[in-house]
């Protein structure tokens, strides 16, 4: 007779969360699935009522199509190479209701607490109920949790974070306005290309502490990212090919009026646009330096330029949040750090699993629907991780190899490199496989939710 497998709650229903429950599904593992909105999808669903999307209207992703799709589900015929968020959002749910999912994911609850009992997990719900799971499953996603900036001095004009901009009029009439986009990732290269076009902005300025590389969305008539460098080619082989590439497609950022970068080309998070370059180099984006504070209606730079300013977009990242736990030792740092084996499992507590918490090139959409292939043999005693002292050590040398061409920032660490990743995953199943065989394939999680008495 078989063993009882152990029970599951999955925190959230994006790609992360839906495609980690087919995956569940797919391997009889029992499941519940909160998500705290009215429908799957997460960031991707556009005014989501739970006021954690960052989509805005004029949202295209900047991962091309071929690169984005589920492997068992294939996207539509006829969609353009880089869909709009409407078209991403109808495939999500296209997706969960192909595999009949949606009756296991429970809409309108929100995860309020999970915490450690011995084996057990206790789920505290929105609802006030607290059930008990064997597993945990983390698939909140990271783009919810603003990080907003602060200076010297005040702002007496509306201010606010690319995490609530949907369209020029909203949340803030921007016509005739003079504006400061602060931030040169792909949310700010987006919103100042829409925003300086004539007839909105009067003057759109884009504030950055640093000069970025601009990458463009093709290269020789094809989506860049179609050619990623295979697997198998040594990195720094890569990086310098890739590179070479680049410069030779783009030129010099100081050709259309930006900062000289102060790094290599490829050592940040690529900030993708079609065009920013344009906008930047027809003059209608004027770039400024950090700020270095605000005075009422006027903002001062760190050259000490002053100007005029009707309102300030913060498109600076976000923070890593987990509002559900209450242990420290389950949370990042203040640095945004949060290391994990393979990116998934935090060593020392084996029934904890965190779902599309990176940030991979090309595309998230689909990471996690590769992770979850580690956690469904898991979890049915066919994958075993290496011994404690292991999985530190190869998380560190995982750290050292992603994050080592990028400079030191709370914006990279959690990079990886998708194509490798995936490869070393299938290898790191493989190896896993056989210590599992080694143990007779036994549980590494018991089936106890519900047949423990929760602590007083």
């Amino acid at each position: 007779m078989a063993a009882e497998l152990p029970k599951v709650c999955i925190i959230g229903a994006g790609p992360s969360g839906f495609t980690t429950a087919k995956r569940l599904k797919d391997h009889a593992i029992p499941y519940d699935c909160f998500e705290a909105s009215d429908e799957i999808g997460g960031v991707w669903y556009f005014n989501n009522p739970n006021k954690e999307s960052a989509c805005y209207q004029s949202l295209h992703i900047d991962t091309s199509k071929w690169r984005l799709a589920f492997e068992d589900f294939p996207v539509p015929n006829g969609w353009p190479d880089f869909p709009h968020h409407a078209q991403l959002f109808q495939y999500f749910k296209d997706y969960v209701d192909h595999f009949d999912l949606r009756k296991t994911i429970t809409f309108n609850t929100k995860v309020t607490k999970a915490e450690r009992d011995g084996d057990v997990w206790n789920v505290t719900l929105s609802t006030g109920e607290t059930r008990q799971y064997d597993v945990l499953v983390v698939a909140n996603g990271h783009h919810w949790d603003s990080r907003v900036p602060t200076y010297p001095g005040s702002f007496d004009g509306p201010h606010f974070h690319s995490h609530q901009y949907r369209d020029p009029f909203d949340p803030v009439d921007m016509r005739g306005k003079n504006v400061v986009v602060v931030g040169m990732g792909n949310s700010a290269m987006d919103i100042a290309s829409e925003l300086s076009q004539r007839p909105i902005c009067k003057t759109l300025f884009v504030s950055a502490r640093r000069g970025v590389w601009v990458l463009p969305k093709y290269m020789h008539g094809q989506p860049s990212d179609k050619a990623a460098a295979p697997t198998w080619l040594p990195r720094p082989i890569a990086l310098a090919l890739a590179r070479r590439a680049i410069r030779a497609a783009i030129g010099d950022m100081e050709t259309y009026g930006l900062p000289k970068p102060d790094h290599e080309v490829l050592e940040a998070h690529p900030s993708v646009s079609g065009e920013f370059l344009t906008r930047a180099g027809c003059g209608d984006i004027k770039m400024k330096p950090a700020i270095k504070a605000l005075e009422g209606k006027r903002v001062r730079f760190a050259d000490d330029s002053v100007e005029d300013v009707d309102a300030i977009i913060y498109a600076t990242g976000y923070n890593i949040s987990f509002p559900f736990f209450v242990e420290n030792t389950l949370k990042p740092d203040e640095e945004n750090r949060f290391p994990l084996y393979k990116r998934i499992m935090k060593t020392g507590v084996n029934n904890l699993f965190f779902m599309g918490l990176a940030q991979p090139l090309p595309t998230l959409v689909n990471f996690a629907e590769q992770q979850s292939k580690l956690v469904a043999a898991y979890l049915k005693g066919d994958y075993a991780p290496p011994p404690a002292a292991d999985m530190d050590a190869i998380t560190a040398r995982d750290e050292a190899y992603y994050l080592g061409p990028y400079y030191k920032a709370a914006r990279h660490t959690i990079q990886v490199d998708f194509g490798h990743y995936c490869m070393d995953l299938k290898r790191e199943i493989e190896r896993g496989a056989k210590r599992a065989a080694a143990t007779g394939n036994a549980l590494p999680v018991a089936a106890k939710a519900g047949k423990v008495k929760a602590a007083a």
